[in-house]
């Protein structure tokens, strides 16, 4: 399928996505969300494609929800709207590939969220981060409320939420929002380094890690912990597991098949 709003471009066992709507600063819209769902299908079945960056196109990473969509929505199709955005960005995070978000401007409103559901974020110098919702009158509607709680903390979470307030990158990096800040002009290098050395580790025990990570956060401790024992045992019955361990043993670097 071609895409209208998407770039996709693959490099190894890496594939870089681009929201490419600049003269709209990539706000999210139905057309977006839909090219973007049908994107992460197409990536996730490919099991060449170890690792996903999620940029965007010109100054923005994506400066929100498009609000020119938006303004005449009513209840229900807001909710509908809502649902799309949100069942697109679960996809994001739920997918067994590591997904790392290269923001390189504006991620307000709907890109902040974007942001939000991939598992780590690198950020331009210049990047811009925010919830400004309320500023329209609305809440944040791609779960915003959700994410951003559990990845800075209720307290600051409100704060933002409740004053729309923008922050710049190194302050995001200093409430634990994003991972690392480095120079616009070294971003798409960085993140892409950073994808390589993750596609270069057991693919199995990445996809086994995320999803006990992520399970267990959801959780109390005494299930995470056994959500990690099922994965740990799994790995156990594995190609790579064996090849990882006589590797080492033989002071090499593995061949790992992924399987």
């Amino acid at each position: 399928m071609g895409y209208e709003n998407l770039l996709l471009k693959k490099e190894g066992n890496i594939c870089i996505l681009t929201i490419n709507r600049p003269k709209a600063l990539n706000a999210l819209n139905s057309k977006v969300l839909e090219e973007l769902s049908d994107a992460v299908d197409q990536i996730e079945n490919d099991k060449d494609i170890h690792v996903v960056i999620i940029t965007g196109e010109g100054k923005a990473f994506v400066a929100g929800a498009d609000i020119l969509e938006m303004k005449d929505m009513t209840s229900e199709t807001a909710r509908k709207f809502a649902k799309q955005g949100l069942e697109v960005f679960r996809k994001i995070e739920l997918m067994e590939k590591v997904v790392i978000a290269a923001v390189n401007g504006f991620a307000l409103g709907g890109g902040c969220e974007l942001a939000m559901c991939c598992d780590i974020r690198i950020a331009s110098e210049k990047a811009k981060f925010g919830q400004p919702e309320v500023g329209l009158g609305i809440t944040p509607g791609f779960a915003g409320t959700q994410r951003l709680s559990r990845l800075v903390g209720i307290a600051k979470a409100k704060e933002l939420i409740f004053t729309g307030d923008m922050i710049d990158a190194n302050e995001a990096e200093r409430i634990g929002l994003v991972n690392k800040v480095v120079k616009a002009d070294e971003l798409m290098n960085t993140a892409i380094e950073l994808a390589k050395k993750i596609a270069s580790k057991g693919q199995i025990a990445v996809k086994y890690s995320k999803i006990a990570i992520n399970r267990g956060f959801e959780t109390d401790i005494e299930t995470g912990m056994e959500i990690e024992r099922n994965l740990f045992s799994l790995c156990f019955a594995t190609y790579d597991q064996k090849e990882g361990m006589t590797a080492f043993i033989e002071k090499r670097k593995p061949e790992f098949k992924n399987q």
